[in-house]
């Protein structure tokens, strides 16, 4: 039994990060939901992300101040601040605004697939860093370079080719209103608005691991971020809406999704992410926002009697091959790397050995010839 516990204990801990991940996404797909329901209630996009952010703040601050008060983490500087502060402005903050800004341009279901050239963004921003490695003579390598390619190839079929619908479906209200018509100028608008959204929290990923060394409590990390991002949301919101009654909450689906959004996406999610990419990187925990989309279009035609298509149906099978792809390749690499080490681990304990086993020789002959030298 004890035999069984250990395995099933080292099984769990061993892909816990993948766990975790699924785990995000499906957060990720209920935000994508009830975001949805909030908007077409009504709720100004702007004014969702402060409420968001002001109840993440407020759910996390308790925990970040009694759970990590004794961790060894670095005092906070001025420049440290400052870097925490930078990082909150370029991802959480410039990512939601822009996203939620661009909706106003092209539809959900655009803004939706769009959001999965976030893994070939981050990819590409990590070999330029030289986070990433790239070794194309070798099987790892080229699959996470094919796997980026067709994972960003899927994303785009899905966004440009709809073909016929996979079965008949009654389009509700929110389908209607997805497929309303948009210029060529506010696609084109929306369009780099959502790479630049999209860019934004790619570079908040890549962010966190330099941040995240020099401040080691995700928590306390994690609040300050979206602490910032919430002072920095709420004057972005202002600035466009400043009639009070805007800024009201009811016992509806508004506040409901705001909750949800704050507590579990921002509060949670946000920490756990920051975990992710300390352990396993940026681009790992770039890889499987895909999922979200594949969880999303299932959920929304059960719920939002939305239609598949197609062309829907073959974007999401060439995001998840082009995801397995990747991650079939960091796996592959994470072996060869710990592989290399232990090796080297077992190189230098030999030469060690061999380094005692000499210098035990030479104290064994210095006692031969004393002993030879006491007996003449």
């Amino acid at each position: 039994m004890r035999v069984l516990q250990g395995m099933r204990e080292f099984y769990v801990e061993r892909n816990k990060p993948y766990i975790v991940m699924i785990f995000i996404q499906f957060v990720y797909a209920g935000m994508s939901l009830l975001s949805k329901a909030a908007v077409n209630k009504g709720m100004n996009p702007y004014i969702f992300v402060v409420y968001r952010q002001a109840f993440a703040t407020a759910a996390l601050a308790p925990f970040a101040v009694f759970i990590e008060r004794k961790t060894n983490s670095a005092s906070l500087t001025y420049i440290l601040l400052g870097k925490i502060f930078l990082t909150s402005l370029c991802g959480i903050t410039m990512s939601l605004n822009l996203y939620y800004f661009a909706l106003n341009y092209v539809s959900a279901t655009f803004a939706t697939a769009i959001t999965n050239t976030i893994p070939a963004i981050t990819f590409i921003l990590a070999v330029c860093l030289r986070i990433e490695k790239i070794s194309i003579q070798q099987r790892h390598g080229i699959a996470k370079i094919l796997g980026s390619a067709v994972g960003l190839s899927g994303a785009l079929v899905f966004t440009f080719y709809k073909g016929p619908p996979l079965y008949s479906s009654v389009h509700s209200s929110i389908s209607h209103n997805d497929s309303k018509s948009y210029s060529k100028e506010d696609w084109i608008k929306g369009s780099l608005l959502m790479l630049l959204a999209n860019f934004t929290w790619s570079v908040w990923l890549i962010m966190q691991g330099a941040v995240i060394k020099e401040y080691p409590a995700k928590l306390r990390l994690t609040a300050l971020q979206i602490f910032f991002s919430s002072i920095l949301s709420a004057a972005w919101a202002v600035g466009h809406e400043r009639k009070a009654e805007a800024w009201k909450l009811g016992w509806n689906v508004n506040l409901l999704s705001v909750l949800y959004c704050g507590i579990v996406v921002t509060a949670v999610s946000y920490w756990l992410q920051i975990w992710i990419v300390q352990i396993k990187g940026p681009v790992f925990t770039a890889m499987f926002s895909p999922l979200a989309l594949l969880i999303t279009a299932i959920f929304s035609a059960l719920i939002f009697k939305e239609t598949l298509h197609w062309g829907s149906a073959c974007g999401i099978l060439l995001l998840v091959v082009g995801l397995y792809s990747v991650l079939w390749g960091k796996h592959k690499e994470a072996n060869l790397e710990a592989s290399e080490k232990h090796e080297a681990a077992s190189l230098e304990t030999g030469q060690k050995e061999k380094e005692e086993e000499e210098v035990r020789e030479e104290e064994a002959k210095g006692e031969k010839t004393l002993e030879s030298i006491t007996c003449q």
